[in-house]
């Protein structure tokens, strides 16, 4: 058993006690034996104790002490321990009590400390604690946040400056972009996968740039529109990440072994909701949510650049073919003979043609029609495409339709053995399927019949996917028009490498008086003077190597004449990527060289009436300013001119009511709200039906051609009615009515004065 209190302490006091007992007794024996003439010896005390027996209570006096002093000194001891331990376990806490705010103060916001639940003290500290632990985690939330946002920007300025800089080039460009970008987010793989939609009817993207593990890559890949995770990443237009990516899925790897990165983000290069490619990265760390973020932000960045070169290209080439058509144009004698404004409006016209084309290319490409079919044929969905395209207006007006609605009947022999092999199974159709609209007309598309199955292989539906292409079509019929009219406008032969002739056109025989089987007889070189033979002959050597020749060059029509022709000379290359042939296509410029003179003069004075008119644009610029403000402020005038008339109309006695060519309430005064009993909240903006009960204006023409706005108003009339307002109470009404009109819209004013109060 553990003792609270010291042994020693309590048999050191007890032993005092005892002594002193002793001494005070034997001094008391020694006292009483003095007073009583006693001799102080073993005897006399005996004597003593006979005489007065209360000494025998005092002999118990120093047990009873010790006894008393064993107590007290074991309580004393007992006091002076539980104390000692109280200021042992106090100066303990305050030890711990420091340590623990040395390490706080050390910034070790993760020391330990348990108080008791009467220490505030403590308490307090730990919660200090606590707000130092949650201030150093916001603390380091707000340092990460910012690196990243850091990170971020610096990623974004560098990108930026990479865009501007490599724009010339797609292939370098992209390439530049994946190997930066995958570097810089610490990346190991990246793929650039550009897509290709020059042909709208087959789109697909191409790997042109791929990066893994600091090297360069050449992967030749092709990926089709909506396949793969590529494809479904392009359709959804949303970053897809991935995790635990299969090691057969990526198919390269590093020279220092086999291992694959299992995370990978594909992001979409999207402007305006219209994609031009995607970019893969894989990666062995999972991607961070600011990691994703400033890629899919990159991407934007790409987009928008990949964008703006596609447009540019797509610009130039149409510009390319405005100037060529321009050219060819300028050739022709009719053409020749027109003045320099119908030229400058012919331009015009062109430039908005491309703009529409473009314009139009862009719709193109996002068109797709979708329909959805029960084996029998009966229409079960349609997509607003396919109502827009067909001339309809909503779904109700197909679904339930059979599918020969929409098929005309000379193409109803093949195409009903087409959906009775789809109908059991068979394989899908995809192909040139011309649709009938609403109104007759055709409508051609290149289309996809497919079979949509149900968990136990059975047809279930049959879904029908179409691209319009009517347009291309006409296109084409044009295309073939417009290469008809360049065999009849211009000349064209095609010679051998060697220089023999091989075809010649219509205008090259008519121009030089020779028959096909003549111009083949002879040699490119035979159509050149002999002084300009070595000149030709460095041209010849140029073309057949891949330079193409485009200028003015003097031939010969027969031994005595000479034209002045401006035309190309393109070699065309075979599969294997030499000279098959060369091709000349050439115009008459000989008139045109009289003219030049004429023409120089023309241009000086179309600068001139350049300048002129845009002096004039300046001048009309200043006047619609003008114009624009004097309307502004006759706008203004007008609104305070209403203001003060509805006022006015206010403030009348008499009822007026204004509605306008529906029946609609647009102004209502007070006297209107105390005749009828409606306040003006309840009536403004509603139907004028809500004054006049259905029963009083079917007895009254006035009133019946008032309210229905398909009749003409009796206007200027004063009219005596009789009706109930809204209290059921039957008023007496004196009523006239007025129109204004603005436009193709009017209005109705209604002054309706109250004649059903007694005079008498």
């Amino acid at each position: 058993m553990q003792h609270n209190y010291s042994k020693w302490f309590v048999a050191r006091v007890m032993l005092i006690t005892f002594v002193i007992a002793s001494l005070f007794l034997f001094f008391v024996f020694f006292l009483q034996a003095q007073v009583l003439n006693l001799p102080f010896t073993i005897q006399g005390i005996s004597i003593l104790h006979k005489n007065i027996p209360a000494f025998y209570l005092v002999d118990l006096l120093p047990l009873i002490l010790v006894v008393i002093a064993y107590y007290a000194a074991k309580q004393i001891s007992r006091n002076e321990f539980s104390a000692r331990r109280l200021e042992e376990k106090e100066t303990s806490h305050q030890r711990r009590l420091y340590s623990f705010v040395q390490k706080l103060k050390d910034g070790d916001v993760d020391a330990q400390f348990i108080p008791e639940e009467s220490d505030v003290l403590g308490k307090a500290i730990v919660d200090l604690r606590n707000t130092l632990k949650t201030s150093k985690h916001e603390e380091e939330k707000r340092r990460k946040e910012d690196k990243q946002r850091n990170w971020a920007a610096e990623g974004l300025a560098k990108f930026a400056e990479i865009l501007r800089n490599q724009r010339e080039n797609i292939e370098e460009l992209t390439f530049s972009i994946i190997s930066n970008l995958v570097k810089y987010i610490n990346a190991n793989q990246g793929g650039f996968y550009l897509l290709d939609d020059t042909n709208v009817n087959e789109k697909f993207f191409n790997l042109t740039a791929c990066y893994a593990y600091e090297r360069r890559k050449y992967a030749d890949r092709r990926i089709e529109w909506g396949d793969g995770l590529v494809g479904a990443c392009a359709l959804e237009k949303e970053t897809t990440v991935i995790k635990r990516v299969p090691d057969s899925y990526l198919q390269i790897t590093s020279g220092l072994g086999k291992a694959n990165p299992e995370n990978i983000i594909l992001v979409p290069l999207k402007v305006n909701d219209e994609v031009h490619g995607v970019i893969e990265i894989a990666s062995f760390k999972p991607f961070e949510e600011y990691q994703v973020d400033f890629i899919e932000r990159v991407a934007e960045s790409i987009g928008s650049t990949i964008s703006s070169a596609k447009i540019s290209i797509r610009t130039t080439k149409l510009l390319n073919e405005s100037q060529e058509q321009a050219e060819i144009l300028q050739a022709q004698e009719e053409e020749m003979r027109q003045n320099l404004e119908e030229l400058q409006a012919t331009q015009e016209e062109a430039t908005r043609q491309s703009e529409k084309f473009i314009s139009f290319t862009n719709s193109v490409n996002h068109t797709l029609i979708r329909a959805e079919y029960d084996i029998h044929g009966v229409l079960t969905y349609a997509n607003t495409k396919f109502l827009n395209k067909l001339e309809y207006t909503s779904n109700s007006e197909v679904e339930g339709k059979h599918i020969s609605m929409f098929i005309n009947k000379k193409d109803r022999v093949w195409f009903d053995d087409i959906w009775a092999s789809l109908a059991k199974g068979g394989k899908h159709f995809e192909g040139d399927m011309k649709l009938v609209t609403r109104s007759g007309k055709d409508l051609w598309t290149i289309a996809t019949y497919t079979c949509v199955r149900n968990s136990k292989g059975d047809v279930e539906r049959i879904l029908f996917l179409a691209i319009d292409t009517t347009v291309q079509k006409n296109q084409s019929l044009d295309y073939e028009g417009q290469i008809d009219a360049l065999n009849r406008s211009s000349l064209k032969i095609e010679v051998s490498p060697t220089g023999n002739i091989i075809d010649a056109n219509e205008k090259f025989q008519h121009i030089f008086g020779l028959s096909q089987i003549e111009a083949k007889a002879r040699t490119i070189f035979d159509l050149f003077h002999e002084n300009d033979r070595k000149q030709i002959e460095g041209i010849w050597d140029d073309v057949t190597h891949g330079i193409p020749f485009e200028g003015q060059l003097k031939m010969l029509i027969n031994k005595d004449e000479e034209r002045w022709f401006r035309g190309t000379y393109t070699a065309v290359n075979d599969m294997y990527g030499e000279v098959a042939k060369v091709v000349y296509i050439g115009h008459d410029i000989t008139r045109e060289k009289l003219m030049e003179i004429e023409t120089m003069e023309q241009t000086e004075q179309l600068k001139r009436q350049e300048e002129l008119l845009r002096q004039n644009e300046v001048e009309l610029h200043k006047k619609l300013r003008k114009a624009k403000e004097d309307i502004k402020n006759q706008f203004k005038e007008i609104e305070r001119v209403k203001i003060r008339n509805e006022k006015t109309l206010e403030g009348f006695l008499d009822a007026i009511i204004t509605t306008d060519q529906d029946g609609i309430v647009q102004f209502y005064n007070k006297a209107s709200e105390e005749l009828f009993g409606i306040t003006k909240n309840e009536i403004l903006g509603q139907s004028i039906r809500i004054l006049f009960p259905i029963e009083t204006s079917d007895n009254d023409p006035f009133l019946a051609s008032y309210l229905d706005p398909q009749k003409p108003a009796i206007v200027g009339e004063r009219r005596e009615i009789t009706v109930s307002n809204k209290d059921g109470e039957e008023l007496n009404l004196l009523m006239l009515l007025t129109e204004a009109k603005v436009g193709r819209e009017y209005t109705i004013t209604a002054f309706i004065q109250n004649i059903s109060v007694d005079l008498f």
